[in-house]
């Protein structure tokens, strides 16, 4: 009951306590000083320690000859000839093992392995020197024993200096660290205050990028990055709802000054009811038109705009533009000139639409009389339907921006057929979806050429003519 209990309240404070990063920083950078540290002192130790060792070692290898020679062959006592303060004591064995020689009578196996030579130092103080000594031609092994408690005690206080030292460094970053994490962390609080004040209102804000350095400079500048976009997309919309606003304003006055009219005066007038009932009837088309260019748009904005492809001659489509377009147009002369039999891989009403655009757009800006040719051919991959105008042409200045919504050129606003200047965005959605392309040549007063350029499968071999 009592563990559950304190389980929980320390589960909701470990929930509920958030650790800022500049403490985590300081703390992960404390800990790895600590293991720095820790590293560093059995570095030290252990170093040292093999380095008294191998001097050990050194003045074993001197001993053993001398020790052997003196007591196997002269048969003098080591205490006679041998003084070093270092020494603890000395093992001989014969070459079957059988004991000598022992100054140290708690230490009678000859032992060569590193393992208990570490183990003999720890537990007695003492470093063995193990070897073997060829004497009288007879192999003799020898253990030499030294006092290693003197070797111990200076591993020991390394330690502790270098301990003491990494301790002193550990304080001066437990109160510096702090302060310096927050300077480090002070451009992700500055980019927060930032972020935190952006709204419509001022969504032309941005981080500052000089203030940051390496990573936190390239977040400041993907940032903007993203603000940028964003900020294009934002003005985009709120072009578009205004020109779509202002598209629809004008049909809705007009739908509502002839209901006004109908209903104060005008049905009782059979002039004026027809009058009214026609007219409502052609801003409704308008209005429409507009809507379902609108919402063409917006599908292509939010990708789920589908195109449904297949494999067609695109000679067919240009047959049925150009016939559709001799039956409502009689004040053009209008001509077509198909190209070989090439096979494209698109949506077939889709690249029609794209193609009557076009076709309607130079209807609107070519006088009566005036000509337009419908015809195509092969540029490399592309197959390049062209629809060119002897219209007005397309000054300059605007050639850039005809592409964009609800663009029209100054001459086309004082034109009743004006149109609401969606058609060529349409258009250029469509082709672009087919991964194709759209060249514009014009030149004002000359009329203008617009060709789609679409990637195409094959071309058909023409048939041959058999002469009977």
């Amino acid at each position: 009951m009592v563990k559950t209990y304190l389980r929980n309240i320390f589960g909701n404070l470990r929930k509920n306590f958030k650790l800022s990063i500049s403490f985590k920083i300081s703390m992960t950078y404390m800990g790895l000083y600590l293991l720095s540290i820790v590293i560093v002192v059995f570095s030290a130790m252990t170093g040292y320690f093999i380095y008294q060792t191998i001097g050990l070692d050194r003045t074993g290898e001197l001993y053993a000859g001398v020790i052997t020679q003196k007591t196997i062959r002269e048969k003098e006592v080591i205490s006679e000839y041998l003084i070093d303060e270092r020494l603890n004591g000395v093992t001989i064995y014969d070459s079957k093992f059988e004991q000598i020689l022992n100054t140290q009578s708690q230490l009678d196996v000859y032992v060569n392995n590193v393992f208990y030579k570490f183990e003999s130092v720890l537990r007695d103080e003492v470093y063995v020197y193990s070897t073997s000594v060829f004497e009288n031609n007879q192999m003799y092994y020898v253990n030499i024993y030294f006092d290693a408690s003197r070797i111990i005690d200076e591993v020991t206080m390394i330690g502790l200096f270098v301990s003491g030292a990494g301790l002193l460094g550990l304080m001066i970053m437990v109160a510096v660290g702090p302060v310096a994490s927050r300077k480090l962390v002070q451009p992700i609080s500055d980019m927060t205050e930032v972020a935190r004040t952006i709204s419509a209102n001022n969504i032309n804000t941005r981080l500052n990028v000089k203030a940051s350095q390496h990573e936190l400079k390239e977040l400041a500048e993907t940032f903007n990055n993203m603000m940028d976009r964003i900020e294009d997309d934002y003005i985009k919309q709120q072009q578009f709802v205004s020109d779509a606003s202002h598209e629809l304003r004008t049909p809705i006055a007009v739908l509502r000054g002839y209901v006004d009219m109908l209903d104060r005066w005008g049905k009782n007038d059979k002039e004026i009811l027809e009058e009214s009932i026609q007219a409502i009837k052609n801003e409704a088309g308008n209005m429409q038109d507009l809507v379902e260019k609108l919402l063409f748009i917006a599908r292509n904005d939010k990708k789920t705009l589908k195109l449904t492809k297949e494999e067609f001659n695109i000679n067919e489509v240009m047959d049925e533009v150009f016939k559709e377009t001799k039956m409502i147009d009689t004040t053009h002369e209008i001509n077509n000139a198909t190209c070989e039999d090439v096979i494209v891989f698109a949506d077939k009403n889709r690249i029609k639409q794209a193609i009557r655009i076009f076709v309607e757009n130079a209807i609107k800006f070519t006088p009566s009389g005036g000509k337009i040719d419908i015809f195509c051919d092969i540029k490399g991959e592309f197959v390049s339907i062209n629809v060119k105008d002897s219209g007005i042409g397309i000054r300059s200045k605007d050639l850039k921006k005809i592409f964009n919504r609800f663009y029209r050129a100054e001459v086309s606003r004082d034109k009743e057929s004006g149109g609401h200047g969606l058609g060529l965005s349409i258009a250029k959605i469509i082709i672009l979806g087919h991964r194709g392309k759209i060249n514009v040549r014009s030149q004002y007063g000359e009329g203008s050429t617009f060709s789609i350029l679409l990637p195409y499968i094959k071309i058909l071999p023409k048939a041959k003519i058999v002469n009977e």
